[in-house]
């Protein structure tokens, strides 16, 4: 069993569960009906991906490098190997990676910056081994190491960092102690600095605590200058999930519905967001520091298990859907992407919050 603890983190647990509906910003007027994504966002960049690749496999994305190109995983067509391949623009299939099916592999935490991929795969013991690949050279991957502790994964585009030439990553410690580790992106020993506390990456060079925390995110610090940047207070029973610019805190009130709120870290310009009838559905808070994603419960949400896919756009605090009836919903470095139908006939859409 893999030493790997893929985990979400608590704030993002909690209110999984809970129904939020956005909110105007004026407080108690009834919410407006939300304006489409194809209305809002004209100019936004979107694409499709097949489930089933040419060969037949089918294919799950991991990671979207912009709307009509991404990195995933197929079975290979004798059902042998898992593959890591990267599906092109115009639907060719590239294949990076393969691993036994009979050592039961993954391929984790996929992260990119500028022209460099890297990943983590695990097989059978809990064997972990971390690579890196070009994305514009046809040069196979290449292993950085496989010394990777008790790796750290929550399932967030900072699982994996890559920064001053080199990937970062962070691993459990006996006790309240994190590893923060790092390798060189052309190899070599993994540099090994310990912090006491639960401690998580986030935007470079952060990182953020309360990962075991019952109320969250207490504390910043900045991996570069030492220095500590404490939480504004939310409020009792409240849980904090934070970025270096902003904090979601979700909270029940007082006839027990729930309430989602951002803030600044240092507790100013707070708002509501959200409340009663939707759900968080990424862990990273308010991706590229302008957006809230969240998935509202629809009338089909019973039966089908999909739910509509909205943001709310934080300067203005509108609320935008971008699909009527969203399945598995991911995000990473700007992109979002999601599923639409059912077993039988999945697509990928995805959309570059980027270009918004």
């Amino acid at each position: 069993m893999s030493t790997t603890r893929t985990r979400l983190g608590l704030a993002a647990a909690l209110v999984a569960s809970a129904a939020l509906l956005a909110l105007p910003a004026g407080g108690n007027a009834q919410p407006a009906a939300p304006v489409t994504a194809a209305v809002a966002w004209p100019q936004a960049q979107r694409g499709t991906v097949q489930a089933t690749l040419p060969d037949g496999a089918e294919y799950r994305p991991g990671l979207f490098l912009d709307a009509r190109t991404s990195l995933g995983t197929a079975a290979s067509t004798d059902d042998r190997y898992l593959r890591l391949v990267r599906v092109g623009a115009d639907g060719t299939v590239r294949q990076l990676r393969r691993l036994p099916r009979a050592e039961h592999p993954s391929f984790q935490a996929l992260t990119v910056a500028g022209d460099v991929l890297a990943w983590v795969e695990s097989t059978d013991g809990g064997k972990l081994r971390l690579f890196t690949a070009g994305l514009r050279d046809a040069r196979p991957p290449r292993e950085l190491t496989a010394d990777l502790g008790r790796a750290e994964f929550y399932q967030s585009q900072y699982d994996l960092v890559i920064a001053d030439g080199r990937v970062h990553w962070v691993a459990a410690d006996t006790g309240d102690v994190t590893q923060l580790r790092s390798v060189a992106l052309t190899g070599g020993p993994v540099a090994v600095r310990r912090e006491p506390g639960t401690w998580k990456m986030s935007a470079w060079p952060w990182l953020v605590n309360g990962v075991n925390d019952s109320s969250g995110s207490t504390l910043l610090r900045n991996l570069g200058t030492g220095r500590d940047s404490p939480i504004g207070h939310a409020r009792d029973r409240a849980i904090t999930a934070c970025s270096p610019a902003w904090c979601r805190v979700a909270s029940l009130t007082g006839d027990g519905l729930s309430r989602i709120e951002l803030m600044r870290p240092d507790g100013s310009d707070r708002h509501r967001i959200a409340g009663d009838t939707a759900a968080t559905v990424i862990v990273d808070v308010a991706p590229l520091d302008r957006f809230e994603v969240l998935s509202r419960i629809g009338p089909n949400s019973e039966l089908t298990g999909n739910n509509e896919l909205i943001a709310v756009e934080i300067a203005t605090r509108r609320t935008v859907e971008i699909s009527p009836d969203a399945g598995s919903v991911s995000y990473r470095d700007g992109m979002l992407w999601w599923s639409t139908g059912n077993l039988d006939a999945v697509v990928w859409h995805a959309l570059d919050l980027r270009t918004i």
